[in-house]
């Protein structure tokens, strides 16, 4: 059997297993298996009714309900400071780490509406981005 059809029954068979809990809603993770099976995962919940929040604002974009994580530009920017105190002679080893500090809420509308639900009004005030 094809890796993709693997895939696509293991999500399946996971969903299943939620519906059957009675599961009322679901946090996804963000790792390269997820991330890949995004609109999959997306379909699934909607499809199922299960209101799900993520980490990363990919799947809000993608249909998903909420997505609440680390912004991915401003850490792409942090990167980009550090090569170039690196480039400038600066040693890596003596270079602090640092830990996300700009988290984005994005909330989906439509998949809000499709789900039967509201998101209140001082939510909404606090999203980064909201998808109508």
């Amino acid at each position: 059997m094809p890796a993709a059809s693997l895939v696509s029954r293991s999500c399946e068979t996971a969903f299943a297993s939620l519906v059957r809990l009675h599961v009322v809603a679901l946090l996804v993770g963000t790792d390269a298996f997820f991330l890949s099976q995004r609109d999959r995962l997306v379909a699934l919940a909607t499809r199922d009714a299960i209101p799900a929040v993520y980490e990363r604002r990919e799947f809000a974009t993608a249909g998903g309900l909420i997505s609440y994580g680390a912004s991915l530009a401003a850490g792409y920017r942090q990167h980009g400071v550090y090569v170039g105190k690196v480039l400038k002679g600066a040693k890596p080893a003596d270079l602090p780490v640092h830990q996300a500090t700009k988290i984005e809420l994005a909330i989906n509308l439509k998949t809000a509406q499709a789900l039967g639900l509201t998101i209140p009004q001082s939510i909404l005030g606090r999203a980064d981005e909201i998808f109508e």
